[in-house]
Order: C-alpha cells, then sequence, then structure tokens
C-alpha cells in the first residue's frame, strides 16, 4: 500500500508526502520536537562533526560501531578515546574531564545497545569547558531517559533505521537538535545547502531519505509496540534461563525505560566466547561478535591503550534477538551456551 502511493504521487525522493508523513508520524512516537529524515545513520555523524566538531579533538568512546570513530577522521578530526564503564559500557563520564586539551571541540558519545550514557555529567562537562556534545543513539530507538526522550540530550543526536535496527527504513537514519540554529544547519546540510530552487544557505551534502525508505519506515512503525513487546519476552527468557554464574549480561542504566535493541553477554575470557560460537554456529545458530575489535586498535586511529574496552571487545557476544523468535529456539539457544560454560 505504501508503495503504491510513491508510485500514485510519481515522486520518488525529494521530500515528497511520504517523508514528511514519517517525520510527523515519529515526532509523536518519539515524543520530540524536531526530526530529519536521513538516507543513512552514518551521515547525520558526519554532519553534526562538520558543523560541530571544527576539525578538533573529539573526546569518544572507543566502544561503538566503526561508524562512530571513523566519521570523525572523515572530517578531518582527531578521535581521542576514554574507556568505558565495565558494566554500562558507556563513555566512563568519570575519565573524560583529564582527556580534554585545548584543541578539544566535542563530546561524541554512544549509548550502547541503546543503554544511555551518564548524559547529566557529560552535560556539565561540556558546559564547564565550552564543548559541544554528540549522542551517537544509533540503537537507542524509542529509549526515555529520566522520563524525556534520549533524543533530547546533546546539541545533536544521531540515530540509524538500518533494516537490522530495531525501527528500519531499509536503509536510513535521523538527526536531532535542542537549537533551532543548529536544527536549520543540520537541515540545509542534509539538502545541498538549499534555500530553494536557486539560493543558498551555505555548504551542504546529500543526506535526504527517499520516498521509497519511508514507506517502509511507514509500514513498521504501526507495528513498534508488538515488535518491543516480543522483544522482552525474548529478553526476559534470557535472563530467566543463561547461567550467570559464568557469564555477564549487560546492566542498564537506572531511570531507564529501554528499547530491549540488543542482548550482549560478557564472557571471562576470549576462549570461552570462541567456544561457545563454535557451538551455536555447529547448530546454524549465529550470534554476532558485536563491537569488535575495540576501536582504537584499528589502524586510522590506533594508539592508545583502552583496557577496559578491549577487554569487553574481546569477551562480549550478542545473542539472537528478534520478533517472533520462538520458545523452542529459545530454549535450544541457553541450553547450548550453558553446556558448553566450562
Amino acid at each position: 500500500m505504501q508503495i503504491k502511493r510513491v508510485w500514485d504521487n510519481q515522486w520518488l525522493t525529494n521530500r515528497g508526502e511520504l517523508v514528511l508523513e514519517l517525520e510527523e508520524k515519529l515526532k509523536q512516537y518519539l515524543q520530540v520536537s524536531n526530526i530529519i529524515l536521513t538516507n543513512n545513520g552514518t551521515v547525520p555523524l558526519q554532519i553534526a562533526l562538520k558543523l560541530l566538531g571544527d576539525k578538533g579533538e573529539i573526546i569518544t568512546t572507543p566502544f561503538s560501531y566503526v561508524a562512530t570513530s571513523a566519521a570523525i577522521v572523515w572530517e578531518n578530526c582527531m578521535p581521542v578515546f576514554v574507556d568505558i564503564h565495565p558494566e554500562y559500557l558507556t563513555i566512563d563520564e568519570t575519565k573524560i574531564e583529564q582527556a580534554i586539551t585545548s584543541r578539544t571541540t566535542a563530546i561524541l558519545a554512544t549509548h550502547v545497545f541503546g543503554n544511555p550514557c551518564h548524559v547529566e555529567t557529560i552535560e556539565a562537562i561540556a558546559k564547564k569547558y565550552n564543548l559541544k556534545v554528540i549522542y551517537d543513539a544509533a540503537h537507542a530507538f524509542g529509549v526515555s531517559y529520566n522520563g524525556n526522550s534520549i533524543f533530547d540530550f546533546g546539541d545533536i543526536s544521531t540515530c540509524s533505521f538500518h533494516a537490522t535496527k530495531l525501527f528500519h527504513t531499509g536503509e536510513g537514519g535521523a538527526m536531532f537538535a535542542k537549537s533551532k540554529d543548529i536544527q536549520h544547519r543540520l537541515f540545509y546540510s542534509h539538502n545541498f545547502g538549499h534555500n530553494g530552487p536557486l539560493e543558498f544557505y551555505g555548504l551542504g551534502i546529500n543526506g535526504k531519505m527517499s520516498e521509497l525508505h519511508a514507506a517502509m519506515g511507514l509500514a513498521v512503525l504501526p507495528c513498534m509496540d508488538e515488535i518491543i513487546k516480543d522483544r522482552k519476552r525474548v529478553v526476559d527468557f534470557y535472563n530467566n534461563n543463561l547461567d550467570f554464574s559464568k557469564i555477564k549480561a549487560l546492566k542498564i542504566r537506572e531511570n531507564t525505560k529501554w528499547n530491549y535493541s540488543y542482548y550482549p553477554v560478557i564472557f571471562k575470557n576470549e576462549k570461552q566466547l570462541v567456544k561457545v560460537q563454535e557451538k551455536l554456529n555447529e547448530n546454524k545458530i549465529f550470534p554476532r561478535r558485536y563491537f569488535y575489535p575495540s576501536l582504537n586498535t584499528i589502524e586510522y586511529s590506533k594508539g592508545q591503550s583502552m583496557p577496559i574496552s578491549e577487554s569487553i571487545a574481546s569477551r562480549i557476544l550478542c545473542l539472537p534477538l528478534y520478533f517472533n523468535l520462538t520458545n523452542v529456539d529459545l530454549e535450544k539457544i541457553t541450553e547450548l551456551i550453558n553446556i558448553s560454560l566450562p
């Protein structure tokens, strides 16, 4: 039905009817005042860094998807890594200040697996040192913290709507800003800088979402409450049936309404992880080593030692988690893991 609307409208891209409708419906669903839809989840990071990074040092986390640090380097900024909290897995806010120099322009932190950063402390540090804050909230669709949408925090927040994400548009993403000025700059930056068809506000690229991707989003959005409810069932099953005397689960930050986006488990060592992964693979079950490796070890950004992130990255495995994952399959997954643990 949604795709038929695209053909009937004869309007495939350039912010057509479906993109505008999806933006409005997402504002209502997420309880946010603004949203700009984009063609993927990386472009918003690049735009945010182009606008706020000023080619300076960007304090960031080594435990995230590679897009986080790659965007920093791509925009001619310098990633300065700060190690992570061993339980929440987000950037350790107590270590940020010691990493600040005269060249620091911004903090780019990730809400890991939808688990919020300690946003209050990060905001206080940013205010103290006159820094900008960008949140990579790729995994955080629908998350709220202290009763507020996670996208309300920071100068800019970004999200991914990739097909692997909780809510998706096939390929896509979004960006959010509290400031009307930053929101305006984000908007024209994702549309070649246009101010109407013949004039330009400033520099821009093509970051617009197409009508075809918006159609996918409009088809998925009405199902979100049911999807999240069923994913909670899967998470509850893992919580009740895995042997946590030998593995650890992610600790969700207090006062968080989580979205059940991922189910990572942390093993005692990498050898244990590999043994379990091989056993699952033998039974046609394919968990993901996510995030691996620690980003500070990648060639173009390596040099800083991040012992907690490096250790966690070598020992963490995300288990299957999706709508309608059956209890029979869950029983098989948990049994295989438990019997493989020494």
